[in-house]
């Protein structure tokens, strides 16, 4: 509801863009490019390979733009980084780590704290929960 209301902020994609320069990745800590440039990068990379695909090519800019929500007061850990199915323990290989979750109640709940949690192998993607970040 509180995401769903986009009642934070009127900004053209430009200024979007310009403002979140401000924003330091804690995900991405190897590299110290503006987030601008790595936008501006990313379509012109797709309008390369892709020169037919304009749609395609503002996604690429705008790829990233959902991580305003972390200079608008959300956690980082909440927006930036990996989306990955939650119900389950977490897996290595996400981004912030596995100590990312210390303070997450679903490590102690012995249904939620296993490789497969509340799922059965092989259950298929349209089963699985995932969490929700910049990319969504």
């Amino acid at each position: 509801e509180h995401w769903g209301r986009f009642d934070h902020g009127h900004l053209t994609a430009l200024d979007a863009l310009d403002q979140l320069n401000n924003l330091v990745d804690e995900s991405d800590p190897d590299i110290d490019l503006p987030n601008a440039f790595h936008a501006f990068q990313t379509a012109e990379a797709i309008r390369k390979n892709h020169p037919d695909k304009e749609w395609l090519q503002v996604t690429g800019l705008i790829h990233d733009m959902g991580k305003m929500m972390a200079l608008w007061g959300e956690p980082q850990w909440c927006v930036v980084g990996d989306t990955f199915p939650v119900g389950c323990a977490p897996d290595p290989s996400i981004v912030f780590g596995v100590e990312s979750f210390a303070k997450n109640p679903d490590l102690k709940d012995p249904k939620l704290n296993t490789r497969l949690g509340i799922y059965s192998e092989h259950c298929g993607l349209d089963k699985v929960l995932m969490s929700w970040g910049h990319d969504e």
